[in-house]
């Protein structure tokens, strides 16, 4: 399928794709670390911002679990755009020793066309996720709604619950997919090659098409860092999306020719 789309696609919508085994993806890891350790004090400081937007969520909607945890859950899939500054860092590590980190918080100014529709697109796929998680807490949780610590409990996990986290958890992972094969690479190749939107996004399908086993790696390991990170109250968010952030500049150096 990968091949079909390069056939279909113009030259100038046709980055090359580079064929990585499934394992590249811990070498990204490793890379992003290096990033975090060159610059602690901005990698942290999103870090701690990205947990300070989860507790005001929880604090806002503390009478709303449903909603609680469907804008936080949402505010994942907008990870590749809040990660923005965290791709800045990496791309100016590559040719500067040290990094300011003031200049990362507008790092869109190097393409606002292609990375301001690209961030509307994905706020309606968010928007999507939100109404569509709401929906489904209203029509399994007519009356009461399970409180938001009863939901990240393994008492929630009972059979009367079971067909909600299925239709709920399988919902999310669609979502989750598109938003995944949409922009794995997209932001990057946009900050980098100031690129128009659809060209990005038209990178990131390929990549995906054609590295279907090293894309799963990297899925997973999203997963288990995002959720490591929520283990400890949300406070390893601080170091665990960082780190997502910067390896995920590395994947687009990787992938992307």
């Amino acid at each position: 399928m990968a091949e079909m789309f390069e056939e279909l696609a113009p030259a100038a919508l046709n980055p090359r794709v580079r064929d990585l085994p499934w394992y590249t993806p811990f070498a990204w890891l490793g890379l992003g670390w290096r990033d975090m350790r060159a610059m602690p004090h901005g990698s942290l400081f999103y870090g701690v911002a990205f947990v300070a937007m989860g507790w005001s969520f929880k604090l806002l909607f503390a009478h709303a679990p449903e909603e609680t945890i469907t804008l936080v859950t949402g505010f994942l899939l907008a990870g590749p755009f809040t990660c923005l500054g965290l791709y800045e860092i990496s791309r100016l590590h590559e040719t500067v020793e040290r990094v300011q980190l003031l200049p990362t918080f507008t790092a869109f100014r190097h393409n606002v066309a292609g990375i301001g529709l690209f961030s509307l697109l994905l706020a309606l796929l968010v928007a999507g996720w939100m109404r569509v998680s709401v929906v489904i807490f209203a029509l399994f949780f007519t009356e009461n709604l399970p409180k938001l610590s009863l939901l990240f409990s393994f008492s929630f996990l009972s059979e009367e619950n079971l067909l909600f986290l299925i239709i709920w958890l399988g919902s999310g992972a669609l979502f989750a997919s598109l938003a995944f094969a949409l922009s794995v690479v997209s932001i990057p190749v946009m900050l980098d090659r100031d690129t128009d939107t659809f060209t990005a996004i038209f990178a990131s399908v390929r990549v995906v098409l054609a590295n279907p086993a090293c894309m799963l790696t990297w899925s997973l390991l999203i997963v288990l860092l995002v959720l490591a990170g929520f283990a400890l109250w949300g406070v390893g968010i601080i170091v665990t999306a960082p780190l997502v952030g910067h390896a995920t500049w590395h994947a687009y150096r990787a992938l992307i020719e």
